[in-house]
Parts: structure tokens; C-alpha cells; sequence
């Protein structure tokens, strides 16, 4: 089984903070104290915001993943060669002293 990327985790763990917080939303909509009433308004605001945030910041990751593939397969040699010389170059800056 191969293991998730770091990317693959910060994503879920994301989600999972994200359904609890709206678990916790569920459990205090009969409330009727005003500090939590504010509390909920806030913590909905907020939950918003940041599925809206993920939710664009993962079609930008997708589009990006999309642009590289497509130019890994036009322009194979150009891929295999900037990924050389970049080895090259990292092999040098890391080899001195």
C-alpha cells in the first residue's frame, strides 16, 4: 500500500476539521444563550470562508497538475532535460563546502 502524500493528509485532515466543525454547528442550533449564538455565527462565517478557500484552492492545484501533464507529454524531452539539469545543479550546490 502506498502512503499518502503530505498534500493527501493536510487535505483530509482539513475535511475532518471541517465536518466536525459542522457537527458542533448542529449540536448548538437549539441553543439560546446570545454568546453562543454569536459563537455559532462566527464559527458558520468562518466555515464558509474556508470551504470556499479550499474549495479554489484545490481547483487551482488541479489546473496546475493539468498544465504539467499536458506539458510533460508535448514536450517530453524538455521535461527530461530541465529535470537533469536541475539535478545537475542541485548535485554542485550541495557537493561544496
Amino acid at each position: 500500500m502506498a502512503r499518502k502524500s503530505y498534500g493527501d493528509e493536510a487535505s483530509e485532515e482539513l475535511r475532518e476539521i471541517m465536518r466536525h466543525a459542522g457537527a458542533l454547528l448542529d449540536a448548538t442550533a437549539g441553543e439560546a444563550d446570545e454568546r453562543i449564538q454569536k459563537a455559532r455565527e462566527r464559527l458558520e462565517e468562518r466555515l464558509e470562508t474556508a470551504r470556499r478557500k479550499y474549495d479554489d484552492i484545490n481547483d487551482l492545484i488541479g489546473e496546475k497538475v493539468e498544465a504539467a501533464d499536458r506539458l510533460v507529454h508535448e514536450k517530453p524531452y524538455h521535461a527530461v532535460g530541465g529535470s537533469f539539469l536541475l539535478g545537475l545543479l542541485l548535485g554542485w550546490f550541495m557537493s561544496r563546502k
